[in-house]
């Protein structure tokens, strides 16, 4: 069966006010986002402005969700590690014998090994070294989804603002290649 005669079937079964909010429920998955659910639009018969500004509200929502709560859970992770580090500090051994930096023999901590990133991660870590925020911004789509790019942003320290900006940009960037990209290829397959 034809991918696009199959959307367009599907979507003739769904009432013309509801095709535009299943287009912005596909940019909420991640690796779907923006990009591929403005393609689906397109395909199934959406118009093609309305299926991109779907799509791009859709991803951007989600976006919003990560940036918002990942924001405030890199808050609490700060928080908690301050506290750790003035109640060790509060709690240090006394000098022994009067002089700085002898200190009573005390057992060393073992710290956990961090676990590997993903190359997707270290990929996305250097667009944002070698472009800030902005270039990793718009480039981040090559690496993870946006929702990932987000959130490795804002653990990072990154102003939700900041984040939010510049993955809006690269949302309907993105969004409005990929639907050009849809219409051209369905306008040479139609004819």
């Amino acid at each position: 069966m034809d991918v696009i005669a199959f959307f367009q079937q599907a979507m003739s079964h769904v009432p013309v006010i509801v095709q535009p909010l299943l287009v912005a429920l596909a940019g909420v998955i991640p690796f779907v986002e923006g990009e591929l659910a403005a393609v689906l639009g397109v395909w199934a018969g959406l118009n093609p402005v309305v299926a991109a500004l779907a799509a791009a509200a859709g991803n951007f929502a989600s976006v919003f969700v990560v940036v918002f709560f990942g924001a405030r859970i890199r808050a609490a992770v700060v928080t908690r590690r301050a506290r750790k580090a003035a109640a060790a500090r509060a709690a240090a051994p006394v000098p022994v014998g009067g002089r700085p930096g002898e200190t009573a023999e005390t057992e060393p901590e073992t710290t956990p090994k961090p676990k590997p990133e993903s190359k997707g991660v270290q990929r996305f870590k250097r667009f944002l070294v070698r472009f800030g925020v902005p270039g990793a911004s718009i480039l981040g789509p090559l690496a993870l989804p946006t929702q990932f790019t987000s959130a490795v942003l804002v653990s990072t320290g990154v102003a939700k603002g900041w984040v939010l900006l510049w993955q809006a940009v690269a949302i309907v960037l993105w969004t409005t290649v990929t639907t050009l990209g849809a219409v051209g290829v369905l306008a040479l397959l139609e004819g």
